[in-house]
């Protein structure tokens, strides 16, 4: 079984940054994609931000230019660095990986608990 442990969260003001890490354990051959996603109070759960295992980014329109994604295939990581916040990035921030057990094997995929984000105005 996978886990997922996310770190980084807080309370920040208006413009501050903040980074996020989240580390993947367990029983994993490789990891296809890592992402963060996020939910606000009332509305749906959105992708942030994805990476590839070949370095492909994507990005949702309102965190390009602020936010970065990373990662270290090594240690099975991915850090979301989040620049010039703003209140509407207040939200639980969720890590994301898609990975395989085995050579040519499924995919599956696992979430972390999730950490909480707040920006103040």
């Amino acid at each position: 079984q996978v886990q997922l442990v996310e770190s980084g969260g807080g309370l920040v003001q208006f413009g501050g940054s903040l980074r996020l890490s989240c580390a993947a354990s367990g029983s994993i051959f490789s990891i296809t994609t890592m992402a963060w996603h996020r939910q606000a109070p009332g509305k749906e759960r959105e992708l942030v931000a994805r990476i590839t295992s070949s370095g492909d980014l994507i990005y949702a329109d309102s965190v390009k230019g602020r936010f970065t994604i990373s990662s270290d295939s090594a240690k099975n990581t991915v850090v979301l660095q989040m620049n010039s916040l703003t209140p509407e990035d207040t939200a639980v921030y969720y890590c994301n990986a898609d990975y395989t057990i085995a050579p040519g094997g499924l995919l599956f995929g696992s979430w972390g608990q999730g950490t909480q984000v707040t920006v103040s105005s």
